[in-house]
C-alpha cells in the first residue's frame, strides 16, 4: 500500500495517508497569544485543512486525542470544539493534561481519520 505524506515539516508530517486512514500529527496553533478557546478554533481549522488534502473530513474522524496544558481551559477548548464538531458524526474523543514543548502552547491535538 501507498503512504502518502503531506505537508512534511523539519521533524514530522502534518498527516500520513496509509490505506483508507488519514493519521493526524499533533495539531498546535499558529498565535500561541491567542487563549485556549481561540487556539482549539485555530488547530481545529489546521486539521479541516489537512483532512481535505487528504481527501476526507472531520465527519469521518474516528479518533481524537486533546492536550490540554491546563485542564481549567477544558471549558474554552470545548466551546471551539462544540461549535466545530459535527453532532451526527462524534469521534471517539480523550482529553488529557500535559505539559506541552512551547509553554504558550494550551492546546494539541491529533487524530485518526478514515476515506470515504
Amino acid at each position: 500500500m501507498t503512504i502518502t505524506r503531506l505537508q512534511p515539516e523539519d521533524r514530522l508530517t502534518g498527516a500520513v495517508v496509509h490505506g483508507h486512514t488519514v493519521y493526524l500529527a499533533g495539531q498546535v496553533t499558529d498565535d500561541p497569544n491567542l487563549d485556549a478557546e481561540g487556539q482549539t478554533a485555530d488547530i481545529l481549522r489546521q486539521i479541516d485543512a489537512l483532512l481535505a488534502e487528504a481527501g476526507t473530513s472531520s465527519a469521518r474522524l474516528l479518533s481524537v486525542q486533546i492536550f490540554l496544558s491546563d485542564m481549567n481551559d477544558m471549558a474554552a477548548m470545548n466551546r471551539a470544539w462544540d461549535a466545530w464538531l459535527d453532532p451526527t458524526a462524534k469521534p471517539a474523543r480523550a482529553t488529557v493534561e500535559a505539559r506541552l514543548a512551547d509553554p504558550r502552547w494550551k492546546v494539541e491535538i491529533t487524530g485518526i481519520a478514515a476515506l470515504p
